[in-house]
């Protein structure tokens, strides 16, 4: 059996965290959203961020990305 690769994708619109393994169309379940982007972060690095770490990503990746667009 292959390895799986999990990838973290972000929400542009409302910055909800999901990782996924083998999708690139990925939805986002918290604000519906069709497409979230996937991000530089790693899975495993991910997988040991607390609610608190992940929140801070999330609103550092939405400040950084939404910067020229207004």
């Amino acid at each position: 059996m292959g390895i799986i690769m999990m990838k973290v994708y972000i929400c542009p619109n409302c910055g909800w965290l999901r990782a996924v393994s083998r999708r690139k169309d990925v939805e986002c379940f918290k604000c519906g959203e069709k497409q979230m982007e996937l991000t530089k972060m790693t899975y495993e690095k991910y997988a040991f961020l607390n609610e608190k770490e992940r929140q801070d990503y999330s609103e550092s990746w939405m400040y950084i990305h939404k910067k020229g667009k207004v």
